[in-house]
Order: structure tokens, then C-alpha cells, then sequence
């Protein structure tokens, strides 16, 4: 029994010692580390059987138990963990750093505007007790006065340099100064998580708005982007640097010639002829500043310029600053002077609203910016195995010919084709019409013809209308269309739309490509499925593929237009495929008390020579009763279809026909989804959002659908 007793002591006391020895800490020799190091880069969480293998595979571990292993393996998924969480620590504590630096100065500049505003309510009060009522105050006039500088300047290298620090002292002023009331954008707050700071000029002469935020790129790339405005600003249809110079303080003097897209087909593209002036200052900031100048036949090239309307650049650009840390903080501004005068009454929201030319120009700007960096640093990923520049650029073909489509520009060879008469519709024609991008090209023996037309909208909510058009399809596209322009531009034959053997099913497969940082805008293909007719072509694939770009689809931002861009394109998508955009584009209006549209006429495609009657624009509420709320937005369409010579009046019949039938779709589904046409209970805002108004949508289509079969089977 003794005996029993102390071999059972003994027999404890080492499996005691066993476990000591396996919970003590072990030192690892550098080889060792290496070798769990390598097995932790392809499985940071290796299961007990694979720990169990690798001690048998590697012979410096055999004096290492399992268990030590898997504790060195959870020390290391820690030690990963607190870098991952240091590092977004610290990127974070620098953004929070430099916006709140951004917001320090933000308080400054409204500190010195609310002391500006007591002074000068002080001084007004003062006048108003002392001096007559026909005294006219000087420095009121010159508020509203824009300085205009000759063509005399111009020719004067000292006299543009003279031009030039003027510009850069107004454009500072307005950065970081108090020229400009500035107020918040709406719908824009800052914060940690923002793109950025963004404010609209509020009273004062033309439209104007600012951005301020940080971006992780050096102040030399940032510039050289921005100059470059044909990448970033979807409106510009051409820069052209008239000369360049360098200036005696070491900056660099250019006079550019910018021509810009129309948004829609009732208002003229407007061209700028200005002076930009790139410098440093002695605090290491890098400025890009403009301004327009003075002569409406001002530019390198006359006989283009009478087809736009000459608009001013005032005092401009933007503000680059170094960061401590990396990176640049960036201050943009835009104020123009757009000409509303030019336009007609109803679409002089467009040119007479700061909230569109921010979201158009200056967080257009600083979002591309954004994009940029995070494209550098690799944080975003696109679909299909493509660079970011090669999505990039398919998206700013889509949009440059759509726009080419709507504006049609005679130096562009395009031409307007007096067809049936009839001003509900525009058709232009493009006989010399060659698509030619890299090895691909497809010239075409007759051109291209392009329906277009433009229709005002009431109460249609427009992220609401673009995302119905984008996710039912069927219900007002004729896919059979879409082959024959699919077909034209793949192997230049062309056949009579509707004759092609093939059934479609009216399903889409919609493939995302990419997106921008705040989804803002979406790149996507897609694919219309087709059934052969004959069993001859059964194993030929029937699908058409369309490349797409969809935007502005969130409803609760503010003065951004919302589009929907589409082209046919092979299936192989490659990167100098040509492309034939058509779309859809639909640009809100300010809504403005006094504004009334007749219910009847809301979806009424306007009158293309009425419309155009320009008034002046101090009759800017003649006309109108009061009225509480009005939501109004312009809608504009353009389809462009291929031909041949000896098919251009069938062609052209065809195409209005379907051009029609899509506006009527579009009407159907505008008031489906128009929340006055939900019939709410009283008191009750019904949601434009709501899966009711897309139902309804799709059963008003599918119903009229229905009678029409009917109708033409009698």
C-alpha cells in the first residue's frame, strides 16, 4: 500500500510539472519565428490538425507543444489586430486634426462676417437717419458691379500680370475672407465621415460655391488634375490654352478658351475666355486662380464661338495647402455669371442657382480629387479585372457623347433634319459620323440620326424616375431596337428595326463594373437576354450587351441632375470599343413661390419655339399665381440610331415613332410615381420612396401595354 501510495504521488507530481511546463513561457529562436511567420502570411487561424503537421513538417519546432503554437498564433492575430486598429486610429486623429483646423477657420471667417454685417448694419442705420432718400451710396454700386477688364490688358504682358495679381488677392478674399456671404449647402454637413465642407453664396452677384476638405495627395498632383478640366468636369466640351507665359514673380500667366455643354436642348452651351494665373505663396500654399475677360469675340477661334453664349468666370479657383502629416487641405471656388437672360423663363433655375453649380463644379472637383487618391492607394477595386482610368474613361465617353447628342454642334457636322414637321420632337443628322477609338472603328456609309426632346416635370421626385427607368426596362424599351444598334455598330450591317430573328425575354442581368466613393454615380453592364427564333441559330448567342452609367439616384441631394447614360457595346468589352450613347437626363428646378404649373400641362413636352421666347428677366414671376410648393424638374432624352444613305427616311420614321412611344412611357410612369397621384388619405404625405409608387408604375405600364395588344389585334 506504501508503495501505491508514493507511485501515485510521483505520477501527479509530474503531470503536474507536464502542464507548469506547458503553461510556461517559451522563447523562440529566429528560425522558429520564421516559420510560424510563414504559415501565419497563408493561415493567420490554423486549425489543431494543421498545427499538428506543421510540427511534424518542420523539425525546429518538435521541441514546441501544440498548444505553445496555438498561443503564439492568437498572440500574433492581437498583435495584427492593434496595428490595424493604431493605424486607423491615427489616420483618423489627422483627418479630425485637419477638420478641425478647417472649422477654426471656418469660425474666424463667420466671426469677421458677423462683425462685418454690424458694422456695416451700423453705418446703414446711420445713413438711413441723416441722408435723404435719393442719395445713392458708392460702395452699394460697386457690390454689384463686376470689374470688366479690356482686350488692351491682354496684350500686355504686364498688364495681364497687373489682371493677374488682382485676380489672386479677390480669389483669397473669398477662400478665406468675407467678399462672399457664404452659407452651409443644404444637406451637407461636415463631420468626420464628409467629403468635405461646402457652402453657396447667398445675395450676391452671379452663383457662387465653395468646398474646404483634406485630401491625401501632395499640392503639385492636386493642380495639375484640376487644370486639367476635361477629366473632371462632365459640362466641358473643350479647354484650349490660348498661350502661356511665365510671370516675373516665378507663376505661370495662361489665357484659355473653354467651351461647355447645354444641360438640355432649349437653351444655348455657354464659352468662357479667361485668365488663369498658377503661383505660390510664401507660405508654401499653391494657388490656381481665374477670371474672365473682357470681349464677347475674344478666343482663338470666332466662327465656333457664335454658337455659344459668352458667360463670365468671376474671381476663382482654388487653394492648396500642405499638410504636416501628408497630404493637402483645399479650398475651391467657384462664382460665375451665367447670362439667365439667354435662357427661357422657365429653365433660369438652372443658371440662377448656387446648389447647381456646387454640385456640378466644386464637389464635382473635390469628389474626383478624392477618388484619385483613393484609387492611389489602392483602396478601391472595380469589376471584371479593369483599372480604375479605363472605367474612368468609359464613363466620360458615355457622358461626352450624350452631350454631344443633346447640343449637336454644326462644327460637329451635325445638322437639323426638317422631317415631319411636327415641334414635339427634334431630329439632327450626322452624315459624316465616324466612330473611331484605338484599333476599333466603324465609319458609317449613311451616319447618324438623333431623336431628342425635353419635357417639364411636376412633382416627379428625379433619383426616383432615373432608378424606375434603370431597373424596369421592359417597360419602355423596345429591345428589339437595341439589337439593331448593337448590330450596326458591331459588323456595320444594318437591317429594319423589328426584323431580326430573335424573341427576347424582357429579363436584364444587370453587372455592377464600379462605382464612385459615395455612389454617387454607378458603371454597370448590361445584358438583355434573346431566344432564337429559328432552330438553326440555336447554339448563337441572342443576348445584347449595354454599357451604362446611372447618377443622381439618391432624391435627397440637392441641385444634382440625375442621368441615365447607355450605349450598346460588345460583349467582349474592350477598351477602345466604340461607343453610341443615349440616355435620359433630368435636371431639377428651384422651386420658387409665385411658380404654378397647370396640372394639365405638367407632363407636357414643350413647345421647342413658344418656349424659346426669351423675356426679360425682371418678369421672372409675371404669369404665375402663388403657390406653397412646386417641384419641378426638366427632362431631357436623346436616341441616336445608325443608318444607311438609302435608309434614312425609313430610319427616320422609325426612330420618332419610338422616341414618342418612350416619352409616353415615361409620362405613364411619371405620374405612377408622382406622390398627388398615390391618392393619400387626408393628412397623410404618402413616401416617394414607397414600393406602392413602383408597383403602380409597373401596373399602369403593363395595363396600357395590354390595351394597345388589344386595340391593334381589332
Amino acid at each position: 500500500m506504501a508503495m501505491v501510495a508514493q507511485q501515485h504521488r510521483e505520477s501527479s507530481s509530474g503531470s503536474m510539472n507536464k502542464h507548469l511546463d506547458c503553461g510556461k513561457y517559451v522563447r523562440y529562436t529566429a528560425e522558429q519565428v520564421e516559420a510560424l511567420e510563414r504559415v501565419y502570411a497563408e493561415c493567420p487561424k490554423p486549425s489543431s490538425l494543421r498545427r499538428q503537421q506543421l510540427i511534424r513538417e518542420c523539425p525546429i519546432l518538435s521541441n514546441i507543444e501544440p498548444k505553445q503554437i496555438k498561443v503564439w498564433f492568437q498572440n500574433r492575430r492581437c498583435r495584427e489586430k492593434q496595428r490595424k486598429e493604431s493605424t486607423g486610429l491615427q489616420s483618423v486623429n489627422r483627418k479630425l486634426t485637419a477638420m478641425n483646423k478647417l472649422l477654426m477657420e471656418e469660425n474666424d471667417r463667420l466671426q469677421k462676417q458677423v462683425s462685418q454685417l454690424i458694422s456695416e448694419n451700423g453705418y446703414m442705420h446711420q445713413q438711413l437717419q441723416t441722408t435723404s432718400v435719393g442719395t445713392t451710396d458708392p460702395s452699394c454700386e460697386s457690390a454689384v458691379t463686376a470689374p470688366q477688364h479690356s482686350l488692351r490688358d491682354a496684350n500686355n504682358p504686364a498688364g495681364l500680370l497687373s489682371i493677374a495679381e488682382e485676380t489672386l488677392a479677390e480669389f483669397l478674399s473669398k477662400a478665406t475672407g468675407t467678399a462672399v456671404n457664404w452659407v452651409q449647402m443644404p444637406g451637407m454637413k461636415p463631420g468626420p465621415d464628409s467629403v468635405g465642407i461646402f457652402a453657396i453664396s447667398h445675395r450676391c452677384l452671379g452663383v457662387a460655391a465653395r468646398a474646404c476638405g483634406l485630401v491625401s495627395l501632395e499640392p503639385p498632383k492636386i493642380a495639375e488634375i484640376l487644370k486639367d478640366r476635361n477629366t473632371w468636369f462632365r459640362d466641358c466640351r473643350n479647354l484650349e490654352i490660348f498661350t502661356m507665359f511665365q510671370a516675373g514673380n516665378g507663376g505661370t500667366i495662361e489665357l484659355l478658351y473653354t467651351q461647355t455643354y447645354a444641360p438640355t436642348i432649349l437653351a444655348p452651351a455657354r464659352d468662357f475666355w479667361t485668365l488663369r494665373y498658377t503661383t505660390t505663396l510664401e507660405n508654401g500654399s499653391l494657388v490656381v486662380c481665374e477670371r474672365s475677360l473682357s470681349g464677347t469675340g475674344a478666343g482663338p477661334n470666332p466662327a465656333a464661338a457664335s454658337q455659344f453664349v459668352r458667360a463670365d468666370i468671376l474671381p476663382s479657383g482654388y487653394l492648396i495647402r500642405p499638410c504636416d502629416g501628408g497630404g493637402s487641405i483645399i479650398h475651391i471656388v467657384d462664382h460665375l455669371n451665367l447670362g439667365a437672360w439667354s435662357v427661357p423663363e422657365v429653365l433660369r433655375p438652372l443658371y440662377e442657382s448656387s446648389k447647381v453649380v456646387a454640385q456640378k463644379m466644386t464637389i464635382a472637383a473635390l469628389r474626383y480629387i478624392r477618388q484619385i487618391a483613393q484609387e492611389t492607394s489602392g483602396e478601391v477595386v472595380y469589376g471584371l479585372g479593369r483599372q480604375p482610368a479605363v472605367l474612368r474613361t468609359f464613363s466620360q465617353r458615355l457622358i461626352r457623347g450624350f452631350n454631344d447628342a443633346i447640343n449637336g454642334f454644326s462644327d460637329d457636322s451635325w445638322s437639323i433634319l426638317n422631317f415631319d414637321g411636327a415641334e414635339d420632337v427634334v431630329v439632327a443628322v450626322n452624315s459624316s459620323k465616324n466612330l473611331s477609338t484605338g484599333t476599333n472603328a466603324v465609319s458609317f456609309l449613311g451616319g447618324i440620326l438623333c431623336v431628342k426632346a425635353s419635357m417639364l416635370l411636376q412633382n416627379v421626385p428625379p433619383g426616383v424616375l432615373i432608378r424606375f427607368l434603370r431597373e424596369h426596362r421592359s417597360e419602355w424599351a423596345d429591345f428589339n431596337v437595341d439589337a439593331y444598334s448593337a448590330a450596326a455598330l458591331k459588323a456595320s450591317s444594318y437591317s429594319y428595326p423589328g426584323m431580326r430573328p430573335t424573341r427576347f425575354t424582357g429579363s436584364q442581368i444587370i453587372m455592377p463594373l464600379g462605382h464612385t466613393i459615395e455612389h454617387e454615380e454607378m458603371l454597370e453592364m448590361i445584358r438583355l437576354e434573346g431566344d432564337p427564333l429559328s432552330h438553326e441559330d440555336a447554339y448563337i448567342s441572342r443576348d445584347i450587351h449595354l454599357l451604362q452609367m446611372c447618377s443622381g439616384v439618391d432624391e435627397n441631394t440637392v441641385g444634382a441632375c440625375s442621368e441615365l447614360v447607355f450605349a450598346p457595346i460588345d460583349e467582349m468589352f474592350p477598351d477602345d470599343a466604340p461607343l453610341l450613347p443615349s440616355g435620359f437626363r433630368v435636371n431639377p428646378l428651384d422651386p420658387k413661390s409665385g411658380d404654378l404649373q397647370d396640372p394639365l400641362t405638367s407632363f407636357k413636352t414643350l413647345d421647342l419655339t413658344s418656349s424659346l421666347e426669351v423675356r426679360p428677366a425682371a418678369n421672372h414671376a409675371a404669369g404665375y399665381a402663388a403657390s406653397s410648393f412646386s417641384a419641378r424638374s426638366v427632362l431631357t432624352l436623346a436616341f441616336q440610331f445608325p443608318f444607311e444613305r438609302n435608309l434614312q427616311e425609313s430610319v427616320a420614321t422609325f426612330a420618332c415613332q419610338y422616341v414618342r412611344s418612350v416619352i409616353s412611357s415615361v409620362q405613364r410612369v411619371s405620374m405612377a410615381i408622382s406622390p398627388s397621384s398615390l391618392s393619400p388619405a387626408i393628412g397623410q404625405k404618402p413616401s416617394i420612396r414607397s414600393p406602392e409608387a413602383v408597383t403602380l408604375a409597373h401596373w399602369i405600364c403593363q395595363s396600357y401595354r395590354l390595351v394597345m395588344l388589344v386595340f391593334h389585334t381589332f
